[in-house]
């Protein structure tokens, strides 16, 4: 094979690994930005900084492997009947029919002078959490009123972010949604171990059931923004929450994955 011929695959070869390795860090910076609420000038500079870096990258004549995932994938949330119009209240005694989809968001169903404690039945073991009806009324009636139509029976836990020390779920993957958004509640807010916090992407108003579980201190990195609302605190189980943090396999967009299926099998509300 002659001298140019080879010269000119191995061209072609290098900028086509450069243009992979681009295309995945342009990828991961927009999906971690999207979570922690960058503000979309300031995602276009890294962009674009990420971007001529790569393309001018061509120092390194080492040979570049396909990623093959080995994070077992979960499988999806078992759907529910849809519920169209007005969300009515559902049956307190768990008996209510199981719905996932939804027009609109439910009207207030819980009394926010009781106590309402979240029992999250997961398939690495219990988790149970007050939920806040004085300072969050709102938000939590919306957790309670998906908890009691089962809502998040079946679903997982999808995200782990060892960087943030939070472990993320209410669906099957970042995307999921009951098919509407509520208002975010309350002042700024700070984090700490055992918090239970909706998830909602950069977008004020943008919450609908997804949530995140903080299980360490380096949550704390998000109180300068405070505007992921809290509206619980775990009382049992924090260390399982730890333990399926740990499980993180290092894989997948948004901090991480669980190197198995963490499955939410039943979440049951307490009233009191």
């Amino acid at each position: 094979m002659g001298t140019d011929k080879r010269a000119r695959q191995k061209a072609n070869r290098d900028r086509a690994r450069q243009d992979r390795i681009r295309k995945q860090k342009l990828n991961k910076v927009r999906k971690r930005g999207l979570l922690l609420g960058l503000g979309i000038p300031a995602i276009i500079g890294v962009l674009f900084l990420i971007s001529n870096f790569v393309m001018n990258d061509s120092s390194s004549d080492a040979p570049i492997e396909a990623v093959v995932s080995t994070t077992p994938q979960p499988t999806e949330t078992i759907p529910g009947r849809q519920i169209t119009g007005k969300t009515p209240c559902p049956k307190t005694d768990g008996s209510e029919k199981r719905a996932t989809i939804f027009e609109q968001a439910p009207s207030m169903c819980i009394n926010p002078a009781k106590s309402y404690t979240a029992t999250f039945n997961t398939s690495e073991g219990v988790i149970e959490v007050a939920l806040d009806t004085k300072k969050t009324p709102e938000t939590v009636n919306n957790f309670v009123t998906l908890s009691r139509y089962g809502y998040y029976d079946t679903s997982f836990i999808f995200r782990t972010d060892v960087s943030l020390d939070i472990i993320q779920g209410g669906g099957s993957n970042n995307t999921d949604g009951p098919g509407y958004t509520i208002k975010d509640e309350g002042g700024r807010f700070s984090y700490s171990a055992g918090d239970l916090v909706m998830a909602r992407s950069s977008g004020v108003d943008s919450g609908g059931g997804q949530f995140f579980f903080v299980t360490g201190e380096k949550a704390s990195v998000l109180n300068s923004q405070g505007t992921y609302v809290t509206f619980g605190k775990i009382t049992k189980g924090l260390d399982v929450a730890q333990a399926i943090l740990a499980l993180n396999s290092g894989e997948g967009d948004l901090g991480g994955a669980p190197s198995k299926p963490v499955k939410i099998d039943t979440l049951v509300i307490t009233e009191k």
